[in-house]
């Protein structure tokens, strides 16, 4: 160790000046719980956006491939989507809006059409089911989300009514009654009251819809947050005339907040962090004040000011690697206290713990937030003590 790291050490921990050994440990409690603040926020954000995310793209497919008046033959399509690398499977769909009629009320409901053998490939819908069976719907039953089955009473076997808007009154088919075979949740609330899945040959009926035609094409690929690459090859295989839709697209404005939210926390509890550096800069001008005789000895003998500004940048340095040390710490272990052991209601979050993820680059950012802040602190205290003369320093010695 040389001579600067060992005097920086030995004006931090102070062990003959209480008071500053007081102020040393603020400065490093201040960084610590701004660090630990900073961790705990950020893991708490990034585990509720992605469980969101887990529910999104669970519920829906992650490529979507539609055309103005449905596609035709679209067995013949789903075999060459198919063939695309990093295309995991795909489902034909149907959707579009239904009335449903209950207890002299009518509500909208989102009607989605799909065929059981194949939606597990492309969805976790049959993941989500609560009761009933997803593989025994046919094409009289229906599956519901379990916030509509609530609100209205419904359970397993009941028989409800959809009336298909734009069917017209007087025409046959307009009105389909059909059974509740299965109860979805999903956790989300809009899915769960507003979403209810039908056989796609039932919704072929409800939409009079030709039997080889279908809504849109959904496609599963192998890494979702990559999925812009499989939706470039899929706009190649399928021309002009398809929209193809990513989960990414349907939901940006969602993510888009997620992200701005977290981000703007990061920014506004990093201000805990300025505010301990604050700390820093008043313990270093202590420092130096109560230290000027020593200064003044160290010029004396030839210790450059370049060496003197490092002795004391390299103590505010120590104060915010040892604050910053700390608070990952008590951060990473908060952030395991409350994922494990902390609950909550899981009939609003569908969890019943905090999701709290940390990610590596979150922590270097902070990590790197807090080494700045402290380096920064120890600017001003630093050049006080190296402009500092020796003859002033001794005047009174």
């Amino acid at each position: 160790m040389n001579y600067e790291n060992w005097i920086s050490y030995r004006y931090m921990i102070a062990s003959k000046g209480r008071f500053l050994t007081f102020l040393n440990v603020i400065s490093v409690g201040g960084v610590a719980i701004g660090v630990a603040a900073l961790i705990v926020v950020t893991g708490v954000m990034t585990g509720f956006g992605n469980n969101l995310r887990e529910k999104i793209i669970g519920t829906t497919p992650h490529i979507m491939v539609e055309a103005d008046g449905g596609v035709h033959d679209f067995a013949a399509l789903q075999e060459r989507i198919n063939g695309l690398a990093g295309v995991k499977g795909s489902s034909a769909y149907i959707q579009g809006n239904v009335f449903l009629e209950s207890a002299s009320q009518v509500v909208g409901l989102v009607v989605r059409g799909i065929l059981p053998e194949t939606e597990q490939r492309t969805t976790n819908i049959g993941k989500y089911l609560v009761k009933g069976d997803f593989e025994g719907l046919d094409s009289d039953g229906v599956i519901v989300g379990s916030e509509l089955a609530r609100y209205f009473g419904y359970s397993l076997g009941d028989t409800i009514n959809l009336i298909a808007p734009g069917s017209g009154i007087a025409g046959t088919g307009w009105r389909h009654d059909v059974k509740i075979t299965g109860i979805f949740t999903t956790g989300m609330v809009d899915y769960d009251t507003n979403l209810i899945i039908v056989h796609l040959k039932k919704a072929q009926q409800i939409f009079h819809l030709p039997e080889n035609t279908a809504t849109g094409i959904g496609v599963r690929v192998d890494n979702p947050s990559k999925v812009d690459l499989i939706q470039g090859a899929i706009h190649g295989l399928v021309g002009y005339g398809f929209v193809v839709k990513t989960w990414i697209d349907m939901n940006r404005n969602l993510f888009d907040a997620l992200v701005l939210e977290k981000w703007g926390l990061f920014l506004v509890l990093t201000l805990m962090v300025v505010v301990a550096s604050f700390n820093i800069i008043s313990t270093l001008i202590v420092t130096v004040t109560s230290k000027v005789h020593d200064i003044g000895i160290l010029q004396s003998i030839g210790v450059p000011k370049s060496a003197i500004r490092r002795i004391f940048t390299k103590q505010g340095v120590f104060i915010g690697s040892l604050g910053t040390l700390l608070g990952v710490l008590g951060g990473v272990g908060l952030s395991y206290v409350l994922r494990t052991y902390v609950e909550v209601p899981k009939e609003i979050y569908s969890i019943d713990h905090v999701p709290v993820e940390l990610q590596l680059s979150d922590m270097l950012a902070i990590i790197t937030a807090a080494m700045v802040i402290s380096f920064l602190a120890t600017i001003y205290p630093a050049a006080k003590a190296a402009n500092l003369q020796p003859v002033e320093a001794l005047r009174y010695e």
